[in-house]
């Protein structure tokens, strides 16, 4: 199985438009030890001609431009993708809104939860790909998911769907459900454990995280790679650089750092391989020089990027 990260930032990407924290301000410069991100995705194939992208974020044109893989072949008829299905992990927007860009009538499938799927019904404005050329596909929770393409056609990638804490779409929060999480219910936000017939172990994506509960732990446990969540490195880091009002929790997203955040809580487990993916335009480890960065590296961790390839 070939992975590959398509998109490694939160919402907004790396430098965001309207970011002035002096991380992006560096990332314009050019700064040698920071790269440029674009928005949260995942590319799996298991042989490396039909692809599965976990979540289509905003930038999805910039990132199949930047992805030869996931462009027409130069012998395929002239409207072709090897994109055969796409793989919903939340209804956040920078999950959800690349699909607008793939409405030219091309056909491939929408996998998601029967919450996500909801959204998408609600939403006009996603009949621009056309339901009738594009399935939409229900992931039940706790099940293995064969992920076929519109033909019904093995790609040799399955999935399995679990439910993680996490927090309902922002645009979807109900104001007056504040203290039961603005509406947040099982569905909204999961993970996936992502295997091919061909591949000895399995890759853990979980883009989105609030909390690391009993019973992830003991799904984590002996992973051979997990890409985590990686959103902030402290809970107060978008209050603290002045760019915004919200903690970590409050967008649903666990830190990083300290007794009570992600790296040491999973620090105990047999986890292979560890990649923070989804990392906000305020998160110190986008310098690759930082203390922060430093820190995250000795704790066995890497940093994810844009075009980091993984095969099993």
């Amino acid at each position: 199985m070939y992975l590959k990260v398509v998109g490694s930032a939160a919402g907004g990407g790396f430098p965001q438009w309207n970011c002035n924290f002096h991380l992006s301000r560096d990332a314009r410069k050019g700064a040698e030890t920071i790269r440029p991100r674009t928005q949260s995705s995942l590319a799996a194939s298991a042989d490396d001609a039909h692809w599965v992208l976990f979540n289509a974020s905003p930038d999805i044109r910039q990132q199949i431009a930047a992805t030869p893989e996931l462009q027409p072949a130069e012998t395929a008829p002239p409207r072709s993708t090897p994109i055969s299905a796409v793989v919903l992990t939340n209804a956040d927007v920078d999950h959800i809104a690349g699909l607008l860009s793939l409405r030219e009538r091309q056909r491939f499938v929408i996998y998601a939860t029967a919450r996500v799927l909801a959204v998408l019904a609600q939403n006009a404005i996603f009949n621009v790909v056309d339901p009738a050329l594009v399935e939409r596909r229900e992931l039940k929770l706790h099940e293995i998911s064969p992920i076929l393409d519109w033909q019904n056609r093995p790609t040799g990638i399955s999935v399995e769907a679990f439910a993680v804490p996490g927090k309902i779409a922002l645009f979807l929060e109900d104001q007056a459900k504040a203290e039961q999480g603005f509406g947040t219910e099982e569905g909204d936000t999961i993970g996936l454990k992502i295997t091919s017939e061909n591949a000895v172990s399995a890759v853990f994506y979980i883009p989105g995280c609030a909390r690391i509960d009993g019973d992830l732990r003991q799904r984590l446990d002996q992973a051979s790679c997990l890409l985590f969540d990686g959103t902030v490195y402290t809970d107060n880091e978008m209050l603290t650089s002045g760019v915004g009002s919200k903690t970590g929790q409050r967008m649903g997203h666990l830190h990083i750092s300290g007794d009570d955040g992600s790296m040491h809580a999973l620090a105990d487990l047999a986890i292979r391989r560890r990649i923070y993916v989804h990392i906000n335009n305020t998160n110190p480890i986008l310098d690759d020089r930082s203390p922060e960065a430093t820190a995250v590296r000795k704790g066995g961790w890497e940093i994810g990027y844009d075009g980091m390839e993984i095969r099993l």
